[in-house]
């Protein structure tokens, strides 16, 4: 009876070790959820400078937090930026450097690719998807088949947040999936049904740790604040459509902040990391009036690699382990997040080359130097006359500009530009310093031949 004693308590001991192992483990790899907005300007929250918007939630997300004031997308259009993050690489390099097609049964970025969802859910985290996807409409490039356990959301690039249709041109076609099945909730608010779906997530997941990309469309076109929102810059005297857009935002900040506050209810705020960010910059086409979203002083918008099409605001928050209303200024983009969160959590990284870097060394030394000595970007313009970009240190280098005027470019369709000098990037130095542009030119050919190559 004392040996069976013995063992029944060593047995008891064993299972108290292993529970609390697997405590001290799961306190160890925290949660993570990741916000990517849609079409929205760099000086669109308050915290960067806004004085029109408001933006209570997301302010206080960066004033508990880091945030980034040079931090940029890999692409001016939200397909490639999407798979960029997700797979902390170019978007060449990705397999998916234009838009993705908006119809069922097309393929985006190819299944090969590994995913922040996989890296994820290899690690034994519970993975979801909830919101935008736009980066594969077959059931290889769906959600589900790359690293998440749950999706909810759409497949195309915009829908109508009520209906649920496809939001650009015909033949209507409805786009609301839940987990690869077609499923219909008319009449219900998109960003409504997302918090609901992600509070439900995280509630079945509270005792394990979960990744939620957080893929919300706002405020992407049709512009559909609510009423209450609406009403509110309509008082203040916003004009059109700066207040269309506002309302939108301002709609997103508050469903935004219902996603926290769960996230605090379940007990879980000081163990998650958070970040924000969007896609890429606002939108001027038509379905958003033309505009209403801002870049402060930076030139350009959404589709053009001037610095409003590309900078975003980026916000970093992890409770007692990241830097309280930190500012930083240095060189950084939507693909670090990938080896930033798997360094934070504990992840080993794949077997595979990854153009993105860790920020952790930045993110708690202000004084750290960017991880980028370069950075490129190449979106649009066809073959013939493409659209690209490359920065180092303060000099850029811009060929075909989208929304530049003819008469600002040179012999080449070359922009040189000091952004020290000249942030809103009206003056181009390709005259005065020829050789400044022959090392750059010649930088990103060696890096476009590699990045397609390798």
């Amino acid at each position: 009876m004392k040996l069976h004693s013995s063992i029944y308590t060593l047995a008891l001991v064993c299972s108290f070790m292993a529970v609390q192992a697997q405590a001290l483990a799961a306190a160890d790899r925290p949660n993570v959820i990741l916000i990517y907005s849609d079409d929205q300007g760099w000086a669109d929250l308050g915290v960067y400078g806004s004085t029109d918007l408001h933006t209570p939630t997301l302010d206080s997300l960066a004033h508990s937090g880091t945030r980034f004031t040079q931090f940029y997308s890999a692409s001016p259009i939200c397909s490639p930026s999407r798979a960029s993050m997700l797979t902390g690489r170019y978007p060449q390099r990705a397999g998916l450097p234009e838009m993705a097609s908006s119809q069922e049964g097309v393929e985006g970025m190819p299944g090969k690719q590994y995913t922040m969802g996989e890296l994820f859910k290899d690690a034994g985290y519970a993975t979801a998807h909830i919101g935008k996807w736009h980066i594969g409409y077959t059931p290889e490039t769906m959600p589900n088949a790359q690293g998440f356990d749950y999706s909810f959301g759409f497949m195309g690039g915009c829908i109508d947040n009520y209906s649920h249709f496809f939001y650009w041109n015909g033949p209507n076609r409805h786009d609301l999936w839940r987990n690869g099945k077609e499923i219909n909730k008319s009449g219900r608010f998109f960003p409504d049904l997302m918090v609901e779906e992600a509070s439900t997530f995280m509630e079945q997941n509270k005792t394990t740790p979960f990744f939620l990309y957080f893929a919300i469309n706002v405020p992407h076109y049709p512009l559909q604040g609510e009423q209450k929102w609406l009403d509110y810059y309509q008082q203040k005297g916003v004009a059109s459509p700066r207040d269309k857009y506002a309302a939108f935002v301002s709609t997103m900040d508050e469903k935004i902040g219902l996603l926290l506050a769960k996230l605090n209810d379940l007990g879980l705020a000081d163990n998650t990391i958070v970040i924000f960010q969007p896609d890429q910059g606002f939108s001027k086409e038509e379905r958003t009036f033309g505009g209403g979203g801002s870049a402060g002083i930076y030139r350009g918008s959404k589709f053009s690699l001037f610095e409003g099409g590309v900078r975003v605001p980026a916000i970093i928050s992890w409770p007692g382990h990241i830097p309280q209303n930190a500012v930083r200024n240095q060189l950084a983009a939507n693909i670090d997040w990938f080896p930033t969160l798997a360094e934070y959590c504990h992840l080993p990284l794949p077997d595979r080359k990854l153009d993105g870097k860790s920020l952790v060394q930045v993110i708690q030394n202000e004084k750290e130097r960017s991880p980028h000595n370069m950075f490129y970007w190449q979106s649009g313009g066809g073959k013939d006359n493409p659209q690209w970009a490359v920065r180092e240190g303060d000099w850029k280098l811009l060929h075909n500009p989208m929304q530049a005027k003819k008469e600002e470019l040179d012999g080449e369709s070359l922009m040189l530009i000091n952004l020290q000098q000249d942030p809103a990037e009206k003056q181009n130095l390709s005259q005065a310093y020829p050789e400044q542009v022959k090392k750059l030119k010649e930088k990103y050919e060696h890096w476009l031949n590699e990045v397609y190559n390798q």
